[in-house]
């Protein structure tokens, strides 16, 4: 009897070990669960860095301008600035003379042409035929001269023989003057042939004149600064309304006669005059002033502005300088004296400046981050104001945007 219970209890626990512990999970199950785990902590780590690494590169977006270098130059300084564009005086928007289909254009962008030079043609297949029709007409008519020059001539000398022989009696007088009346008709045959060899030659010039209008020949010489038309496009010396038709080819310009145009104020505008010396200050090459003279004072005012044009002559020739740039000139003394050469200044926007506690502050723009800076202003002259230190030239400032700004953060900057 105890030898069975000892059998069984063998038995029991054989069978025990074969029994499922359904309270555990299996092994695949768990490590299953473990990664789900592992994956959404991570994607939970990468969105958060991900949001914070943006935060951190956008920030606020700001607008900014760099601090320019005025000066260094000969003469001082009237404290008159003003802002204009680049203009030349001597441009053209180019056209036909008649109306017509475009048939050629030799120039693109920047091409340079002489005065004279054929820069486009319009289709002249019938302008030719009619010169050549009209050439064929001035033939005929001068042949028809030669042929009564030529029968005038002989009547002249029938006319003479007849007075020769009436005069010694061996002709009748009658017969003499019918040849007088001939030669008479002859002369004002010739008169006519002639006035229509004169009316052929006009016809000839004006079909060659035609001719001529289809070709589009440049005014003066210069640079193409764009093209108006394209082949195949009907030009027209004047469009009115609507319609496909082009009224210019091309827009031509001297270069060299660029100069400035810009809008003083008319409570300055007594310390400006003809010929007075200007720094001019180009906004595509802010480390670069060029020399200037005041060519005219337009002898009028804008009411409306409140502002008188000034036209400021460019002294240094550059192929940098192109037409309709910003430019801001700062009109200096004239004295008959050698001055010494004034101080290079810097200038920024009148409204990068802000007074924070009484004092004057830039915030200035450095590797995407914005940085505080104390500075000593100057008075504000135009749009700019003079930064005497705590900012050079060429660094970026804020000029738009200010709110909430600190120390140190990134910003964005603003596309101008």
């Amino acid at each position: 009897m105890m030898l069975r219970l000892a059998i069984m209890d063998e038995k029991s626990q054989d069978l025990s070990g074969l029994r499922i512990d359904r309270d555990r999970p299996p092994p695949s199950v768990g490590r299953a669960l473990r990664w789900s785990v592992v994956i959404v902590v991570g994607a939970a780590a990468l969105v958060i860095g991900f949001f914070y690494v943006l935060r951190g590169v956008g920030g606020p977006s700001v607008e900014v301008a760099r601090a320019q270098l005025v000066g260094g130059g000969a003469g001082a300084s009237t404290g008159v600035t003003a802002n204009g564009y680049v203009v030349a005086r001597t441009q053209a928007s180019v056209s036909s003379k008649i109306t017509g289909r475009l048939e050629y254009l030799g120039v693109e962008e920047g091409s340079v042409v002489e005065e004279g030079e054929i820069m486009a043609r319009l289709e002249s297949a019938d302008y030719a035929a009619t010169l050549a029709q009209r050439e064929a007409e001035l033939g005929t008519a001068r042949a028809g001269l030669l042929e009564a020059e030529a029968e005038r001539d002989q009547l002249r000398r029938d006319v003479a023989r007849s007075r020769d022989l009436l005069a010694r009696g061996l002709t009748p007088e009658q017969e003499t003057e019918q040849l007088e009346a001939q030669l008479t008709t002859a002369e004002a045959r010739v008169n006519r042939v002639r006035a229509q060899v004169d009316a052929a030659a006009a016809a000839v010039g004006v079909a060659r004149a035609n001719l001529e209008n289809t070709y589009i020949r440049a005014p003066f010489s210069g640079t193409v600064l764009r093209k108006d038309a394209e082949v195949g496009e009907i030009v027209a010396p004047a469009v009115t309304g609507g319609g496909l038709t082009r009224g210019a080819v091309v827009t031509m310009a001297d270069l060299e006669t660029l100069e400035v145009e810009v809008d003083v104020n008319e409570a300055y505008i007594a310390r400006i005059r003809n010929g007075q010396p200007a720094s001019i200050d180009l906004d595509a090459y802010p480390d670069t002033s060029f020399r200037g003279h005041v060519r005219q004072v337009v002898p009028t005012a804008d009411r409306q502005r409140a502002t008188v044009e000034v036209k400021v002559s460019i002294l240094d020739v550059d192929p940098r300088i192109l037409p309709e740039m910003g430019a801001t000139v700062e009109f200096l003394e004239q004295t008959e004296e050698v001055q010494p050469a004034t101080p290079a200044r810097v200038f920024v926007p009148a409204a990068a400046v802000r007074d924070e506690s009484g004092l004057q502050i830039v915030w200035v723009v450095v590797d995407g981050r914005v940085q505080r800076r104390d500075v000593e202003a100057g008075p504000v002259t135009g749009e700019r104001r003079e930064i005497r230190s705590g900012v050079s030239a060429g660094e970026q400032v804020v000029v738009a945007g200010h709110e909430g700004l600190e120390d140190g953060s990134r910003v964005r900057i603003a596309p101008r």
